[in-house]
């Protein structure tokens, strides 16, 4: 009776809320109001967008803030979602993978002005009359910035899991629900973590082109930093624009401040090593949580639904691991698959040529390939120079995680910059002195992109093993035989990734980098990207839709070439365990 009692004391006295509870408390409920009022902003009619379209006025940045910060958070959800499901079969199913990655070359490629061409009236049909039409249909254009580069994190971490790693799982007779839940997402952790960041700071970049949405020839300009900052461009208001750059600076503080950072430092329990790293990351947001009483108690069960979700004893089909050549059935297998995939290319090819060749000739075929070769040398050196710049930088950062806390909010500020905002800098430049548009427009396209390989690389180098570093300390490893031997080849599989969606970022890019205005001033350069941005001005379809095609060639090709060989590389070469 007496220990009962004891217990029960124990128990009441951990459930019993303390300051730290009224603290969390007071963020969570703030939270949840924003979220509400700005959810409750989309059940308008379109008509309210009229009768309050967007202004410069400073005071109305909060609210638009809101809106385009939780049109981003939801397309973040739709992107994680997207990306355990799409990297999944990816990794396990080696037919499905044969279709998927070839396909998710292509998505990323794909410009954001294409996907809103063509789903724009999807989603304005499902809610006519409706602001939330038109929302659903700015945060799927935010989603396809933001998934692809998440989704080769993914694929590439669940890819090069270590061996012993996955002969522990077969020793314990796990599923492959379990094992996809307990090694194979906790080892892509901080990978998927830093690409996150990535994608949410990606997301600002082309926030702009989103959140003013065409139907016919109908405008609907939704309350956001992207529209504010749009017309602040059209109005050449350079007072404006410093607003919005603060603005965004701000936000992004606060969001890495109340979500990023402490995600970070709870993922680095899931990093692979066999010491205990030194200086972990941390989060006073994180340990605020980890100091409540209450909120910790409520939150139980949840952690068992978690724990109970994640032990499901399902296991893969069996055909997910059965490999592409082994005896006659399994041949006729992929046999058949494989004429099913060229059926479906073919077929698709069919109808654009056939839709291509009702308006246009082989010269307008010509002029399109010609541009996209121009815009290929653009990304080509422009990869190259980040690379040189941002492999070190990202190794040194990487590898010292209190630089790496005090360098993630500045480095998600410089990856959300968008391109837009610096065309004041350069159209003035190039106008001033004479320049060449061709060469000068181009760093444009990698301002937004060059920060993938910058990610990747510092989450290659915080995700290496200590006891790797301990070794090559041991071994005396120093200099160039340091890079060659152990921090290069550690963080090449992030690096092939990075570099994979920078690549397929800087094409996108091209879409506004090539096309530069500032005001009435109005510069081009020759190039694939502003081939598309024209035709989709002039609402010639036939056009955008054969820009697209010689842009999403000329990615596979590139990354088939390419990035694809290397990537089969450090899954061989290179891969730990």
């Amino acid at each position: 009776m007496f220990l009962q009692d004891i217990r029960a004391s124990t128990l009441g006295h951990a459930v019993r809320p303390n300051i730290w509870d009224l603290v969390a408390l007071i963020i969570v409920i703030g939270a949840m109001v924003l979220i509400v009022y700005g959810g409750e902003q989309t059940t308008l009619p379109l008509s309210a967008l009229d009768s309050a379209p967007v202004t410069l006025d400073p005071s109305h940045l909060p609210l638009y803030a809101l809106r385009t910060t939780l049109r981003m958070l939801l397309a973040i959800v739709c992107s994680l979602v997207f990306t355990f499901v799409y990297a999944a079969l990816a990794a396990k199913s080696r037919r499905a993978e044969m279709v998927l990655i070839p396909l998710l070359d292509i998505l990323q490629s794909v410009p954001i002005l294409g996907f809103l061409t063509f789903t724009v009236v999807f989603f304005m049909n499902l809610f006519p009359g409706r602001v939330l039409g038109a929302e659903l249909a700015c945060v799927f254009a935010i989603f396809t910035s933001q998934a692809w580069n998440m989704t080769f994190s993914m694929y590439q971490s669940m890819r090069n899991v270590p061996k012993d790693l996955e002969e522990a799982t077969q020793s314990f007779h796990l599923s492959g629900w379990q094992r996809f839940w307990r090694l194979d997402v906790p080892f892509a952790m901080p990978g998927l973590i830093w690409n996150t960041m990535m994608s949410m700071s990606g997301g600002w970049f082309f926030v702009v082109a989103s959140e003013a949405i065409t139907v016919g020839n109908t405008t609907v300009t939704l309350p956001g930093i992207g529209s504010y900052v749009a017309l602040a461009i059209q109005q050449k208001n350079l007072v404006a624009i410093g607003f919005a750059i603060l603005t965004m600076l701000l936000v992004i503080i606060v969001y890495d401040q109340l979500l990023f950072r402490p995600i970070v430092a709870w993922a680095d329990k899931f990093r692979f090593e066999q010491t205990a790293s030194g200086n972990p990351p941390t989060s006073w947001m994180l340990d605020l949580f980890r100091r409540t009483r209450a909120l910790r108690s409520i939150g139980l069960p949840f952690s068992a639904v978690n724990r109970t979700f994640s032990n499901l004893r399902i296991d893969w089909p069996a055909a997910w691991h059965a490999p592409l050549r082994q005896g006659p059935p399994q041949r006729l297998i992929d046999t058949l698959w494989i004429a099913v995939i060229v059926i479906g290319c073919a077929y698709a090819g069919w109808q654009t040529w056939r839709y291509l060749a009702a308006t246009l000739g082989f010269s307008d075929i010509a002029a399109a390939v010609g541009y996209g070769l121009i815009t290929l040398l653009r990304v080509v050196v422009l990869i190259a120079l980040a690379s040189l710049i941002w492999v070190p930088v990202g190794v040194w950062i990487g590898l010292r995680p209190k630089l790496a806390e005090r360098v993630q909010p500045l480095a998600q500020f410089l990856a959300a910059f968008p391109a837009n905002l610096a065309f004041p800098v350069f159209v003035v430049l190039i106008v001033r002195f004479g320049l060449n548009p061709n060469v000068w427009l181009s760093p444009l396209m990698i301002l937004g992109t060059q920060w993938y390989i910058l990610f990747n690389v510092i989450a290659g180098a915080s995700a290496f093993p200590s006891d790797l570093k301990e070794a090559a300390a041991s071994l005396h490893l120093k200099g160039w035989r340091w890079w060659a031997k152990v921090v290069l080849p550690g963080i090449f599989p992030y690096y092939i990734t990075g570099a994979i969606t920078a690549s397929g970022g800087s094409w996108n890019a091209s879409i506004v980098a090539e096309v530069a205005s500032w005001g009435d001033t109005h510069l081009t350069a020759a190039g694939l990207g502003a081939y598309i941005a024209q035709a989709t001005e002039a609402g010639d379809f036939p056009r955008v839709v054969l820009g697209i095609a010689v842009m999403c060639i000329l990615v596979t090709l590139f990354n088939r070439l390419l990035w694809r060989p290397l990537y089969a590389f450090g899954e061989r070469r290179l891969r730990l365990g």
